[in-house]
């Protein structure tokens, strides 16, 4: 979850959101949240890279690369962006079931 909404949200104001509610779950659940905290962590990260709003470091990569003639909107960007995410969001699920729960 934490991957696709990070493509819609800025990563940054995302996980300050989510952390209380990490924390929350860890003093009630009496159980390791390690893989909580590791799938917040990659997902919030590698979401971002789906969207151009997905994490601020794209819109200043759009800018940069607008001021040296290299156009990218965001349905250019979004269809690459996804491939990035969907791809590194499923090998971050792959590490953190064979990590934690296997």
């Amino acid at each position: 979850a934490s991957g696709v909404v990070s493509a819609v949200i800025d990563n940054v104001p995302y996980t300050a959101a989510v952390i209380p509610l990490v924390r929350e779950i860890a003093d009630i659940g009496g159980f390791d949240t390690g893989p909580l905290w590791w799938s917040l962590a990659l997902g919030a990260c590698l979401g971002g890279n789906g969207t151009l709003v997905g994490a601020s470091a794209n819109l200043v990569m759009v800018g940069i690369a607008g001021k040296s003639g290299i156009k990218i909107n965001f349905a250019k960007f979004l269809g690459r962006g996804m491939l990035v995410m969907v791809s590194t969001l499923a090998l971050s699920t792959l590490y953190v079931y064979l990590r934690y729960l296997l």
